[in-house]
């Protein structure tokens, strides 16, 4: 695996020894492991828990190369080196199609996979290029509290909880202002919206934000042609942040699909 480096990870082991497989957490763009943190606690007791940062994120590794291939054998050289055997991917936005690709590459260690508001296609241009602006308008003002750079951000992103989402992840020992790598994140942005076809035999569950229009209709015959046992679930009143949105949504709609043969 060219390029592979050990992802930033915690993971939860239980006491008990289990025979169920490892749920794996994996965060969409501009997060990091604790954005999908309410929903893995809801699992802890019965399953182990790993949740990473990918690269260019958290507290992982920067790199100016970034697409799906090389984010998916970071993953899985990461789920390898704690050498679990059986896993189920669980990831939102960009993780979902890292856990995507992962799976169609290890379909023999993904058990199931749980895709939450994304789709494998392309994209085009969604709506990120007023957030990147902001983010590069607080880089620039080289602000040193979340409370300075919040103006900065609220300039170009009017949508209070994208400037809460983003702030997050503000580091004001950092060069980029923010733990993710900023710069890196634009330089591969056509690779992130991007996407080149796989294959994955395996139960896989699609839950779609109902306000949220990342899984159209449309896109069914490239779902079902690359994941021929999918299932999906719309819910209701969110948007593409389902998970913060609707966490207990979530739970319920993912406990069903584990429970399911």
């Amino acid at each position: 695996m060219s390029q592979t480096q050990l992802l930033n990870f915690q993971f939860h082991q239980l006491k008990q020894p289990t025979s169920n497989p490892t749920l794996v957490f994996i965060h969409g763009l501009f997060g990091d492991m604790n954005n999908l943190g309410v929903i893995a606690r809801a699992f802890s007791e019965h399953y182990p828990i790993l949740r990473v940062d990918l690269r260019n994120h958290g507290q992982s590794f920067h790199s100016e190369a970034m697409d799906y291939e090389l984010m998916a054998e970071d993953l899985l050289a990461t789920i390898e080196h704690l050498e679990l055997k059986k896993v189920i991917l669980i990831g939102h936005s960009m993780g979902g199609k890292t856990a995507m690709k992962a799976a169609a590459l290890r379909p023999d260690l993904v058990e199931k996979l749980i895709v939450i508001d994304i789709a494998p296609v392309k994209y085009g241009e969604h709506g990120h290029d007023s957030i990147f602006a902001g983010l590069f308008a607080v880089k620039a003002a080289q602000p040193e509290t979340r409370q300075q750079a919040k103006p900065i951000l609220s300039q170009h992103i009017p949508q209070e909880s994208i400037q809460q989402f983003m702030l997050k992840s503000f580091d004001g020992q950092s060069a980029e202002k923010f733990r993710f790598n900023l710069t890196a994140l634009q330089q591969n942005y056509a690779n992130i919206m991007d996407w080149q076809t796989c294959f994955y035999p395996n139960p896989t569950l699609f839950i779609k934000g109902g306000q949220s229009d990342y899984i159209q209709p449309e896109y069914s015959e490239q779902i079902l042609a690359q994941f021929p046992q999918a299932t999906s679930f719309t819910i209701n009143g969110s948007g593409h942040w389902v998970h913060a949105e609707k966490p207990e949504a979530i739970i319920r709609i993912i406990q069903r699909f584990l429970d399911s043969q």
